[in-house]
């Protein structure tokens, strides 16, 4: 695995403790908007960072490429650029390819040159091989493989913008104002066991999956070495990385619902599962023996989203805070209510989740009637 140089931590912070802050914004009739409310969302949680992450995933961004893969790569030498357009023209036609537009910012220093490239998938791809899993193949290869460069954003029609700063530095260094999606997510960083560079910065992606995250992974070692068996390879030094990943594995290559993939990530109390009725049990004894290495220990709350969801996930015991507000067709999820009611002061309802039990926002078909709210599923 190649070396991984640390860029722009000014504060040389290698274990800090605090709280990190997240935010996420969805419309379920598919309508795009701007960020600006959610960039001011998490503005109000500025506290809970420290400058040394920020970042944003935005679903329904490129409309005109919403076919082709878009590639999102940091460079941190002329030479990994090379090299990896080089594989990427060896593996893929390459449809577009630009410099991502940024601004000078004053607090957004030595920043890593970023470009994205749209991808089609053509004749060269193994005609036994998907193409989601062509792509997570090439991205594993660039990451580990190549000098300087790292794939941090690999989806169709959405992308990850993020690096060293607040939440507000980067969304104006990317100029995220340019931008509309139906689905935002946000994340605000205060790193603890784990360095403050561009990479390890939030969101993790893989394909169009995304995770922002508040907490702590300390099964971080034997999760790493499960989906290692799967191909996935974590190079960004990162707990929250492994999250993203046993998210692919589980909802995209073993098509679990989310309900079932919950109970994985975050299962019931051995207490509990003894009073549950025996096919409950039989279920939860498989999915603790098939899937033991990927429950998540320690305190966390994170937003999953992908094309279509949003959800929200805390640990058991709701060890890190987790608000949910509906307002019409719009989901919020948030570290705190404050957030939510800054950009939507009146809220049709509000709610703090069950530890361990999803909170679920589905995208809509345009000509179906928006569903009466039925506990936590929206």
């Amino acid at each position: 695995m190649k070396d991984i140089k640390h860029v722009n931590n000014p504060y040389n912070d290698d274990k800090v403790i605090d709280a990190c802050s997240i935010f996420g914004a969805m419309d379920a009739s598919g309508k795009r908007f701007s960020g600006d409310g959610v960039i001011r969302a998490i503005v109000n949680m500025h506290d809970r960072g420290n400058g040394l992450g920020g970042g944003f995933a935005i679903y329904g961004l490129y409309p005109d490429y919403a076919d082709l893969y878009a590639l999102h790569v940091m460079y941190l030498s002329p030479e990994g650029k090379q090299e990896t357009e080089a594989l990427l023209k060896a593996n893929f036609n390459i449809i577009e390819k630009e410099e991502v537009p940024t601004r000078q910012t004053p607090m957004i220093a030595n920043p890593p040159l970023v470009w994205r490239y749209f991808l089609e998938v053509d004749h060269r791809k193994p005609e036994q091989e998907s193409e989601d899993d062509y792509v997570v193949d090439r991205v594993m290869t660039i990451n580990t493989g190549l000098r300087d460069s790292f794939v941090f954003s690999s989806g169709k029609d959405m992308a990850v913008f993020k690096g060293v700063g607040y939440p507000e530095e980067i969304a104006d260094y990317f100029c995220l104002e340019q931008y509309e999606g139906y689905l935002w997510t946000a994340h605000g960083r205060f790193p603890t066991n784990t360095p403050g560079w561009w990479g390890g910065a939030h969101p993790f992606c893989i394909l169009d999956w995304t995770v922002v995250h508040n907490g702590e992974i300390s099964s971080y070692g034997i999760n790493q070495r499960y989906l290692g068996q799967f191909g996935y390879h974590c190079t960004m030094q990162t707990d929250t990385e492994v999250v993203a990943y046993a998210v692919d594995l589980l909802m995209r290559k073993h098509n679990l619902p989310i309900e079932i993939v919950a109970k994985i990530l975050a299962p019931p109390f051995w207490s509990d599962i003894e009073r549950m009725s025996p096919e409950e049990q039989k279920l939860m004894l498989t999915l603790r023996q098939v899937y033991a290495s990927l429950l998540l220990n320690g305190p966390f709350t994170v937003i999953i989203a992908h094309h279509g969801e949003m959800i929200g996930l805390t640990d058991r015991i709701r060890l890190r805070p987790l608000t949910v507000g509906e307002k019409g067709s719009m989901l919020y999820l948030s570290s705190e209510e404050s957030a939510i009611r800054l950009i939507c002061p009146e809220l049709d309802k509000t709610w703090i989740p069950v530890g361990g039990e999803p909170v679920v926002g589905t995208l809509r078909a345009p000509t179906q009637p928006q569903p009466v709210a039925a506990g936590e599923k929206v």
